[in-house]
């Protein structure tokens, strides 16, 4: 792959604290772009931006839980008011809740989960719209989950967020198909060394899964100036 050329970019990043975020943050700075880095996790936000600068990068911390009142409406603000623009949207944070019969799942594990998968992004939607528009290649990245198609027993809150989340994104996508300017689309990351992996598959070798920076080629793609894709479920393959 040639390296990506993401000089002068803006991008933001959520979930950027560990795991699929805090690569995908990473390449990205490595690549040029200017990360806005979001989670809730203070000290893993400051482990990335260490090494961003390690490597020669630059970032914006914002600690920030996705479901504050008005957080993301807040961050979208601030963005359109200092940078005016935002080239990159990846929104990548996620919460798996419990893995438990459908008929178990306690109402607080729906709202964060349904708040955190879905219901954030919808936010997101209605905040850096304007800022994408207002690059001259605005390029908006969602990670999905496989799960959302597959709707395996006992994934019930995960599943369905997922799902709703597609529908979502390509809902959206839809209202700029003609629109050059802005391309959307969605990730299935599948099987990746993360925490939240460990989580749901406690019993599987770690060692046997590629790490999140694997995404990177696939990525660089869809956040590339160039990128003509839109509307689509991307899935990495490996």
């Amino acid at each position: 792959m040639t390296p990506i050329d993401l000089k002068g970019r803006l991008a933001l990043v959520s979930g950027a604290s560990r795991g699929i975020g805090y690569a995908l943050a990473l390449e990205l700075a490595r690549a040029g772009a200017h990360v806005i880095a979001t989670a809730r996790t203070q000290g893993g936000l400051e482990e990335l931006d260490d090494a961003i600068r390690t490597a020669g990068g630059t970032a914006t911390l914002v600690p920030m839980d996705l479901m504050s009142e008005d957080g993301i409406e807040q961050l979208g603000q601030i963005v359109n008011e200092r940078w005016g623009k935002l080239d990159i949207l990846l929104a990548n944070a996620g919460a798996l809740g419990e893995l438990t019969p459908a008929a178990q799942v306690k109402a607080k594990t729906w709202q964060n989960v349904v708040g955190i998968n879905l219901i954030a992004p919808a936010r997101m939607i209605r905040a850096f719209e304007g800022p994408l528009l207002a690059s001259d290649a605005g390029r908006a990245v969602f990670v999905s989950s496989g799960a959302a198609g597959s709707r395996r027993a006992f994934w019930a809150p995960y599943a369905a967020s997922k799902a709703g989340l597609d529908a979502l994104v390509q809902s959206w996508a839809n209202e700029h198909v003609n629109n050059p300017g802005l391309r959307i689309n969605v990730v299935y990351p599948g099987a990746m060394r993360t925490r939240m992996r460990a989580k749901a598959f406690p019993g599987e070798d770690p060692n046997s899964l590629p790490e999140p920076a694997a995404l990177w080629p696939m990525v660089a793609e869809l956040v590339s100036p160039e990128c003509k894709r839109h509307g689509e479920i991307v899935s990495f393959r490996g």
